[in-house]
């Protein structure tokens, strides 16, 4: 998973704010002094918390029941506190910013692991909902953009798992729903890239949106192909060590105005209605009578500025079922 340099300048001051605000409430430090101490440790526990240290000690925390995980959690959360107290620590001590022991300087109190703690798990919830619901849908949720409906224009792209049902045929439900689950996690890297937002799982078909545009914005809906293509290239062997296979997907991209709306009572969720999500939803399964890997409408092939090494081969015009005009249809035959 990549993270740009802004993003990390963004933890490490929210980390650094969280850490002053401690020296504002207990006045025991200075928050100056604080926001260095949470600087590093918040920024240490984010990076532990994005799985991008000890992945393989959290894969199998996972795997343990409910109490045990969070048992387990909590105490590599307590190492981590204490590291990042200690390094932090240990610099301000060395530059001669504390007038206390090293010793005093390195080594947490019980409030500040507790403080810690508690403002891990809010930003680990935080984190957790906007990862179930994607960042866009988690924001607009927050700000109420759509609690009125509203009519907009999207790009809708539909993938989908090549094959899935003989898959699972093969190996087995429950490996099928490990390499489903890995197959979707996949997706996040490129799409997060080209700006794009995974808004719904449905079976084995991710939803994949952008504003009109957002998404013909320097063709990113069809750079995420790319993208996403040269990452199960890359990864060949993980794939092939792990299931025995590389994963093929189908891709179907449409754009047109829909209306979207925040539904639900005790669960929320922006959702989109509209010919336009119909319409993709029908390319999708009209990928799977063509044996085609990509299919484009005309409609949204007619706004974008085609890419150099991108190459489409017009079908013509087909009928859909719900549709009383035909729609123009582009099959991709190249990448760059």
């Amino acid at each position: 998973m990549r993270f740009g340099p802004w993003f990390w300048a963004g933890v490490v001051l929210i980390s650094a704010a969280a850490g002053a605000l401690y020296g504002l409430l207990f006045g025991s430090v200075h928050p100056a002094i604080s926001a260095v101490y949470g600087a590093c440790t918040g920024t240490l526990l984010f990076v532990f918390e994005r799985r991008l240290i000890l992945s393989g000690l959290q894969a199998r925390l996972r795997r343990l029941s409910t109490p045990l995980y969070l048992v387990g959690t909590e105490a590599c959360y307590v190492v981590l506190i204490v590291l990042g107290n200690a390094a932090a620590g240990s610099a301000l001590w060395a530059a001669g910013l504390l007038d206390e022991t090293l010793a005093d300087a390195t080594l947490p109190t019980m409030r500040v692991i507790l403080y810690s703690l508690a403002v891990a798990a809010i930003v680990g919830f935080v984190l957790r909902m906007r990862d179930l619901m994607g960042t866009e849908m988690f924001i607009n949720l927050l700000i109420g953009r759509y609690h009125k409906p509203v009519t907009e224009e999207r790009v809708f792209l539909f993938i989908d798992l090549v094959g899935s049902t003989s898959l699972a045929e093969d190996i087995g439900d429950m490996r099928f729903q490990e390499l489903l689950g890995d197959f979707m996690a996949a997706l996040g890297e490129p799409v997060r890239r080209y700006r794009g937002s995974i808004d719904d799982y449905i079976g084995d078909m991710a939803m994949i949106t952008w504003p009109l545009a957002r998404g013909i914005k320097d063709a990113r809906c069809l750079h995420v192909i790319r993208a996403i293509r040269e990452q199960f290239d890359r990864e060949a062997a993980v794939w092939h060590a792990k299931f025995g296979l590389k994963p093929h997907f189908r891709v179907a991209l449409h754009c047109g105005p829909i209306v979207t709306a925040d539904v639900g009572v005790e669960k929320h969720k922006i959702a989109y209605f509209g010919d336009t999500v119909n319409t993709t939803s029908r390319l999708e399964a009209l990928c799977r009578d063509l044996r085609e890997s990509v299919l484009v409408s005309s409609d949204l092939l007619a706004r974008l500025e085609i890419p150099a090494g991108f190459e489409f081969e017009d079908l013509g015009p087909r009928a859909l079922r719900g549709r009383d005009q035909p729609l123009g249809l582009f099959a991709l035959r190249s990448l760059p």
